[in-house]
C-alpha cells in the first residue's frame, strides 16, 4: 500500500513538473512586448491564465449579486479568430525583408538568424484568411462560454433550434462561425448528420461600416479625417523608433519609412499569433518602441472607428437596435461573428473606454494610462456579451462582458453597476433607442458647411 502511495505521489510530482516545464517553455516563446500588439494580439495576452489551460474559466468575476439570480439569455458579438496578414501587409513585409537581405552587416548575429534560419513565408494570396490557430480560438471560446453559462449555451437549446448564428461574408468570419459551432458539437459529441443548424450571412449587420455612405466618404476614404494619425507617424516619437530600427539593421534611416517600421512590428506580432514563436524580428523593438507602435495603431482606431468622429459610432445604429431587439425577445441565443471594425463602433456608441481627453498626435506621453487601448479591447476572437439574469423580486438584470470580463455600463451609478437592472440600462440609452436611425445618420450632409 505504501509503495502504491509513493508511486502515486511520484507520478503527481512528475506531472506537475512536466506541466511547469511546458508553461515555462511557452512563456519563453512569448516576446515581452506581446502585450502591445493591438488588434493583432493573441486572446491569451488579454487573459494570461489561458496560457496554462486554454479551456479555463474565471467564474469568480461573474458572480451575480444574489443567489436568486439565474442567467436566462445571452447574445454575443465576436471578432473572427487569428488570421494571416493582408496582401498589402505582406508586400510591406517582403520589401523590408529585401532591404535586410541587400544591406546585411556581418557583425549582427541576430540578423544572420533572419537571413539563414528565417524564411519569408508569407504570400499575398493569404490575404487575411483564418489560420489554424483562428479555428482553435473560436472552438475554445465556444467551450469556455458553455462552461460559464451552462443554462444558456446548452445542448438542449442547440438541438431545440434556440441558437441563431449570423456572420459577415468574409471568409475568415464564416470559418470562425463554423469553428464556433464545431466547438459546441464536438464538446457534446454530436454526429454532424445528427442535427442541422446553419448560419446567416448578413453584411448589413456585421459590416455596417461598408453600407454607411457618410462614414465611407467623410472618414474611411477621407485622409483629412485621420490627420492626427499622420502627424504622429511623422512626429518625434515615431522618428526615434524608425531611426533605432535602421541602426539595428545597420542601414540608412532614410530607408525605413513608417510602413516598413510597422511591417517589422507586424512580423513580430504575426509570428507569435500564427506560429506561437518569438521571431528574431521582435529584437528590433524594446518596450518603449512597442508602446509607440501601439499608440499609432490606437490613434488610427480612435479616429477611424472610435470617438474621433461622431459618425464612426453612429454607423453601428443598425447593430445597436438589433442587439436590444434580441434582448427584448430573449428567446434565441445569438452568436454574431464580425470584425474588430464591427465591435469598436458599437462599444463606442455604448460609451465604453472613453477617456476624458481625446487621443491626439501630441499627447502620447499623457495617454499612457488610457482606457482606449486596443491591445486589451480587441485581440483576435474578442467578444462582447450581454447576459440577462432573472433576479426574482429584484427584476431582470443585464451584465455586459468583454473578453469574458465584466464591464460597467458608463454613466450608471447603481451599486450593482456591473449588473444593473435592465430597465435602467434602457433608460440610460433611451435617446439612442428612440433615435439612432441608420438611414438618417448615414446619408451625406447636403450643406458643405456642416461637414
Amino acid at each position: 500500500m505504501a509503495h502504491f502511495t509513493w508511486s502515486h505521489l511520484l507520478a503527481q510530482v512528475l506531472n506537475i513538473y512536466t506541466q511547469t516545464i511546458s508553461v515555462l517553455k511557452s512563456l519563453e516563446s512569448i516576446p515581452p512586448i506581446a502585450i502591445y500588439f493591438n488588434t493583432k494580439g493573441r486572446y491569451e495576452e488579454v487573459n494570461p491564465y489561458l496560457r496554462q489551460d486554454i479551456l479555463a474559466v474565471n467564474r469568480s468575476s461573474l458572480q451575480p449579486p444574489t443567489s436568486q439570480c439565474r442567467e436566462i439569455y445571452l447574445t454575443a458579438i465576436i471578432r473572427h479568430g487569428t488570421r494571416y496578414p493582408t496582401a498589402k501587409t505582406v508586400r510591406d513585409m517582403q520589401q523590408l525583408h529585401n532591404i535586410v537581405l541587400n544591406n546585411f552587416p556581418e557583425e549582427q548575429s541576430w540578423l544572420r538568424e533572419i537571413l539563414t534560419q528565417w524564411t519569408m513565408w508569407y504570400t499575398e494570396d493569404m490575404d487575411g484568411r483564418l489560420v489554424q490557430k483562428g479555428v482553435e480560438d473560436l472552438k475554445h471560446l465556444a467551450v469556455r462560454l458553455s462552461k460559464l453559462f451552462p443554462a444558456i449555451i446548452s445542448e438542449e437549446k442547440l438541438r431545440g433550434g434556440l441558437f441563431k448564428f449570423i456572420t459577415s461574408s468574409k471568409h475568415r468570419c464564416v470559418n470562425s462561425t463554423l469553428s464556433f459551432k464545431a466547438g459546441l458539437t464536438e464538446m457534446w459529441l454530436f454526429v454532424h448528420a445528427d442535427v442541422e443548424f446553419g448560419h446567416e450571412v448578413n453584411d448589413a449587420l456585421m459590416r455596417f461600416f461598408d453600407h454607411c455612405t457618410r462614414f465611407v466618404q467623410e472618414v474611411d476614404q477621407n485622409s483629412s479625417a485621420v490627420i492626427e494619425v499622420d502627424k504622429f507617424k511623422q512626429g518625434l516619437e515615431m522618428m526615434r523608433v524608425q531611426k533605432k530600427i535602421a541602426e539595428h539593421l545597420g542601414i540608412s534611416s532614410s530607408l525605413i519609412t513608417y510602413d516598413l517600421a510597422e511591417a517589422a512590428f507586424l512580423l513580430c506580432t504575426y509570428e507569435l499569433a500564427v506560429k506561437a514563436v518569438k521571431s528574431p524580428w521582435c529584437l528590433l523593438f524594446d518596450e518603449d518602441d512597442a508602446k509607440v507602435m501601439e499608440y499609432a495603431s490606437d490613434l488610427k482606431e480612435f479616429w477611424k472607428r472610435g470617438y474621433g468622429h461622431d459618425i464612426n459610432s453612429k454607423s453601428s445604429c443598425l447593430l445597436f437596435h438589433d442587439l436590444f431587439s434580441r434582448l427584448e425577445k430573449a428567446v434565441t441565443v445569438t452568436v454574431q461573428v464580425g470584425h474588430a471594425d464591427t465591435l469598436l463602433p458599437l462599444l463606442t456608441l455604448l460609451g465604453f473606454f472613453k477617456d476624458a481627453v481625446p487621443l491626439t498626435s501630441t499627447n502620447y506621453a499623457s495617454q499612457t494610462q488610457r482606457s482606449f487601448c486596443t491591445s486589451r479591447m480587441l485581440p483576435y476572437a474578442a467578444n462582447f456579451l450581454l447576459v440577462l439574469y432573472d433576479c426574482g423580486e429584484e427584476g431582470i438584470r443585464l451584465q455586459p462582458l468583454l473578453n469574458e470580463k465584466p464591464l460597467t455600463f458608463p454613466g450608471l451609478t447603481d451599486q450593482q453597476a456591473f449588473m444593473p437592472l435592465y430597465e435602467d440600462v434602457r433608460k440610460h440609452y433611451r435617446d439612442l433607442l428612440s433615435g439612432c436611425d441608420f438611414e438618417a445618420e448615414c446619408q451625406l450632409l447636403t450643406n458643405p458647411a456642416e461637414v
